[in-house]
């Protein structure tokens, strides 16, 4: 009775705008109850991704130029820079720390699992969806499904993609059937090992060959960014950026739902992607060595400039975090994220964009509807992350 009792007091005390949002978007179906909080912030991620659904319904219907300021000279913008080849890369703790937790099986990390496979997902969905937007002629997007261009690195990329997103999909219904259609919950749970095999396994792929298209870009892409072996930077950087999303998603979980991260998981992944990250930085240095290269460091111009905020940013300072006393504070992890997840960022926009500038000879600026459209797909995926955390254990917790 006295739960009742309270139960009412707190309704009583609520502004009646908040008890009509919560009637709104607080749906029972069936014995479950399905809800998402209306905040003052998620109203405005609502309102962004509202915003660029609009825009993709323009540039659907009346083409790239009607909405953004792709050309002959710059095919390739923001949307590849920032949504695919930036958003598989950020994307990637899934299948690293799949590996780690469940092929390795370090036990110790599975806390973070569940959240990480499904940022993982929510960020394939939006590559995906940035390919869909980018392609010209979007109707033909099944065409490589039925048309086998063996010979084509893109097809590569398109199948692995594809496929992984379904592998992720299937691997979250394990989760999903934990609360909704049980009768298929023991099936998930038999299948989930040979899922995460393939999960483990298809990125490999794809996040190395979104490197080796690259490749036909030599003599055009700056010298500071191409190289013969870029396909394994851009695997190696997809693979130690896990650990950092994972520090940048636990501060995040903190903010939206009070939920702590194990600081010894934090620190353990944050040393394996270190580990990583010399790795890549070795390799970096020594491969403009080999090919002469390294006097375009201290060229002084505006490439070398940049590559060395994109090597200074990402990788020295969180490296002199994750291997010095500062690993062990929180806040010190979760700044290590924030750079690694930028750097790695950073150097995918460069090889789209800046290393482009002089073999191209004219600057490409995103319009402001691309940048909308960004945010916005951004702004769908964190509305879509914190809807299935509020309503299955994603988190882990009891509640």
């Amino acid at each position: 009775m006295s739960n009742i009792t309270e139960t009412h007091t707190e309704t009583q005390h609520k502004p009646l705008w908040s008890l009509t949002l919560e009637n709104i978007f607080s749906v029972k179906i069936g014995f479950d109850q399905w809800s998402f909080r209306i905040t003052p912030a998620r109203m405005l991620l609502i309102f962004l991704a509202l915003a660029a659904a609009g825009i993709i319904a323009v540039r659907l219907i009346f083409g790239l130029q009607a909405v953004s300021n792709l050309n002959d000279d710059w095919p390739w913008g923001l949307w590849i820079g920032f949504d695919v080849l930036s958003g598989v890369a950020l994307a990637g703790g899934g299948y690293g720390t799949a590996l780690i937790i469940h092929i390795l099986h370090n036990k110790k990390l599975h806390s973070v699992s569940r959240a990480t496979m499904l940022t993982s997902l929510i960020g394939y969905v939006l590559v995906v969806a940035g390919l869909f937007i980018e392609i010209g002629r979007w109707w033909n997007f099944w065409v490589p499904f039925v048309s086998w261009g063996h010979d084509s690195v893109l097809f590569e990329v398109f199948w692995c993609i594809s496929m992984y997103t379904v592998v992720q999909v299937l691997e979250i219904c394990e989760i999903i059937t934990e609360k909704v259609f049980k009768i298929f919950h023991k099936l998930f749970v038999f299948v989930l090992p040979f899922l995460l095999i393939l999960g483990v396994t298809l990125p490999t792929l794809h996040q190395s060959s979104l490197g080796a298209l690259y490749l036909m870009m030599d003599g055009r892409l700056h010298p500071l960014w191409f190289s013969p072996i870029i396909f394994v930077f851009f695997f190696l950087s997809s693979f130690f950026v896990g650990p950092a999303m994972i520090a940048v998603e636990s501060a995040l979980a903190y903010l939206c739902y009070k939920h702590v991260t194990p600081l010894p998981v934090m620190k353990t992944l944050a040393r394996i992607g270190g580990a990583a990250m010399i790795l890549y930085l070795t390799l970096k240095i020594g491969d403009l060595a080999y090919h002469g290269e390294l006097p375009l460091l201290w060229a002084g111009d505006f490439e070398s400039l940049i590559f060395i905020a994109e090597i200074g940013i990402g990788i020295i300072l969180p490296l002199l975090i994750v291997f010095s006393p500062l690993v062990n504070f929180r806040g010190w992890l979760i700044l290590y994220g924030f750079l690694t997840s930028f750097g790695v960022l950073f150097n995918r926009l460069n090889v789209v964009i800046t290393g482009m500038v002089r073999d191209t000879g004219s600057v490409y600026c995103p319009a402001l509807t691309e940048v909308t459209v960004s945010i916005g797909l951004v702004a769908g995926g964190i509305l879509a992350y914190m809807f299935l955390c509020e309503n299955f254990n994603i988190l882990g917790d009891e509640h």
